[in-house]
């Protein structure tokens, strides 16, 4: 069995450059590869460009980054939390692509099976239409979607082994499944790494092909965007 073992998220994000195309996994704060972007931030690298759900919120996630103005371009359907990102976006600083979630999850989705581009209804008629191929099916007109193309896509879950194999916990599963061998290189950071064998053959959500390099992070601290509590 081969192993994809790293020792540390140092070495996870070895050959991580300037000006290149980044995946991030997660749904607002939750499941996010919170060591990965933190180990980033620790480094000079600049120029990306950003594909995620969300850009964060403004010290944390992938905030940390734009606060460094480490990201070029963010590739984003729901940035709604970040004042930095509104500041940076605003001013002309911040190149931004916002898609429809559908969309962005299904560009990521057909990179990782392969699938070059695909036909969508989401978008028809808007911005997002503009420079795109247009057909009509049964009727309805779509607009064409590629798939994204990315160096790397970086994806955290709940459990994992040393061959790659992934289980995602709840609504952490959005994004991070169909992200994982969606880039040219996918790094996953997991709660608990674990021997092979250990995991349930019929619990894993990504098998190991996917993923390149794995190791477990450390100190996660899992935070909330929007605290709503009962009045006593």
């Amino acid at each position: 069995m081969i192993t994809k073992k790293v020792n540390n998220v140092q070495e996870a994000i070895k050959g991580i450059e300037n000006s290149m195309t980044i995946m991030f996994g997660g749904f607002g704060l939750c499941g996010i590869p919170e060591n990965t972007i933190a180990a980033l931030v620790n480094t000079s690298i600049s120029d990306l460009t950003c594909i995620s759900n969300n850009a964060g919120v403004d010290d944390f996630g992938l905030g940390l980054l734009l606060q460094k103005k480490q990201i070029r371009k963010m590739i984003s359907s729901y940035v709604g939390e970040n004042a930095e990102f509104e500041r940076q976006m605003l001013s002309g600083e911040l190149e931004v692509e916002l898609i429809p979630q559908g969309t962005l999850a299904e560009r990521s989705r057909a990179a990782q099976a392969g699938i070059p581009a695909f036909f969508t209804p989401a978008g028809y008629g808007t911005e997002v239409a503009e420079g795109k191929e247009i057909r009509e099916f049964n009727g309805k007109m779509h607009i064409m979607e590629e798939a994204f193309k990315a160096d790397f896509a970086i994806v955290k879950a709940w459990k994992g082994d040393e061959a790659g194999n992934l289980i995602f916990k709840g609504t952490a599963r959005n994004f991070n499944a169909c992200m994982a061998g969606a880039g040219k290189i996918t790094i996953a950071e997991v709660e608990e790494l674990v021997p092979v064998g250990t995991l349930d053959p019929n619990q894993i959500h990504i098998p190991g092909i996917m993923v390149q390099r794995i190791f477990q992070g450390e100190k996660f601290e899992k935070r909330i965007e929007q605290r709503t509590v009962r009045q006593k």
